[in-house]
């Protein structure tokens, strides 16, 4: 007997086996994402800050640098130097000492005299260091200053640097020292006289 009901073709619904996604299946299979990670900052603000950070260290090291200076400077005014290698070849000769009076009331001291170059080398400047000694067991007076050249002598007394008229070999000149003030324990005795340094040409 023949069915009624003819066949039809019916596509079922695809089965998948327990435990695995359906092939047809279009949910994700990611994670939820929680938290979002921050964004990046922009790469001018990490320059600026570098920037900050660089001279912050600088000024510090300046600061250092500046402070150590100045200890060295101020800590010790009186320290005598070393004489200079070349001041065998240098003497001074006809030593006299002389004072002067301001109209304001201050009194200069001067020292003046010979100096001669028997070294090899033209002298463009002489730097001295002169102690004032005394009787009282006191540290001396230290004094340094560049060595001037008289120049002439009227209608006063005028001087120049040793670089106006460098000292050549053999050369002799008359010099003179000036000094505002000098302590009251000086002993008025001719002060030592060292050469701290030279310059040559």
């Amino acid at each position: 007997m023949q069915n009624p009901y003819p066949a039809t073709d019916i596509e079922s619904p695809t089965m998948s086996t327990p435990g695995q996604p359906s092939s047809s299946s279009s949910v994700g299979t990611s994670k939820p994402v929680l938290f979002t990670p921050p964004a990046n900052e922009p790469s001018g603000r990490g320059k600026v800050v570098f920037a900050l950070a660089a001279v912050t260290l600088l000024a510090f090291i300046a600061g250092l640098l500046a402070t150590r200076s100045h200890k060295a400077s101020t800590a010790s005014p009186n320290a005598i130097v070393p004489v200079d290698i070349y001041a065998k070849n240098l003497s001074f000769t006809q030593l006299a000492m002389s004072q002067s009076t301001s109209l304001s009331g201050g009194t200069s001291t001067f020292i003046d005299g010979h100096v001669s170059n028997a070294g090899p080398d033209t002298l463009t400047g002489i730097t001295m260091q002169v102690l004032f000694r005394n009787d009282v067991a006191l540290p001396p007076q230290v004094e340094t200053l560049p060595l001037t050249l008289i120049r002439t002598h009227e209608p006063y007394v005028d001087t120049e640097p040793v670089s106006a008229a460098p000292l050549k070999s053999g050369d002799e000149a008359e010099f003179r020292l000036i000094f505002e003030t000098v302590t009251g324990s000086w002993n008025q005795q001719m002060p030592d006289l060292h050469v701290i340094h030279v310059a040559k040409r």
